[in-house]
């Protein structure tokens, strides 16, 4: 850990960095899965699917930032290099040669809701813990998970 004067105790700091860099990896694999579904959709839907996954991407991209700062805020390093997140996500294998729209909308609502849970999990621990700031970061995230999986999978409903 680096040095702070930031008033959260090193052991809490510490344990925060942990969870924050295990939803990190799976934040930077999610924004991996909506880009890979953005540069490979193909069908009827392509434009919109494919303004879709651009949008979230760049949401995404925005948390990662966020949290990643948080981390070293408390004292801690940022883990996002691709090795680190390869050993460290926990989202379901993004299918790698699928175009159609549905099958891509189908697999990123998959990595969404995998997401979800992770992050609303996150954002409890983090209040249990005593760090509302921690706690608000990942609500925040949560909610804007929680819209993009409306989004997405509402191209899976057909009434």
């Amino acid at each position: 850990m680096n040095p702070t004067k930031n008033d959260l105790n090193l052991e809490l700091r510490e344990q925060l960095c942990e969870l924050m860099n295990a939803r990190l990896a799976d934040l930077i694999d999610l924004q991996t899965h909506s880009k890979h579904a953005h540069w490979n959709v193909k069908g009827p839907a392509f434009i919109a699917l494919h303004k879709l996954f651009d949008a979230l991407s760049a949401v995404v991209l925005d948390h990662i930032d966020e949290l990643a700062e948080r981390i070293v805020m408390l004292g801690g390093f940022a883990d996002g290099t691709v090795q680190l997140v390869a050993s460290k996500t926990t989202l379901p294998v993004y299918p790698a040669r699928i175009t159609s729209g549905q099958d891509h909308v189908d697999a990123l609502s998959n990595s969404l809701a995998a997401f979800a849970k992770l992050v609303r999990a996150a954002a409890d621990q983090s209040a249990e813990m005593g760090d509302a700031d921690t706690a608000d970061l990942f609500t925040g995230i949560s909610r804007d998970i929680d819209k993009y999986l409306w989004f997405v999978e509402s191209h899976l409903q057909t009434t």
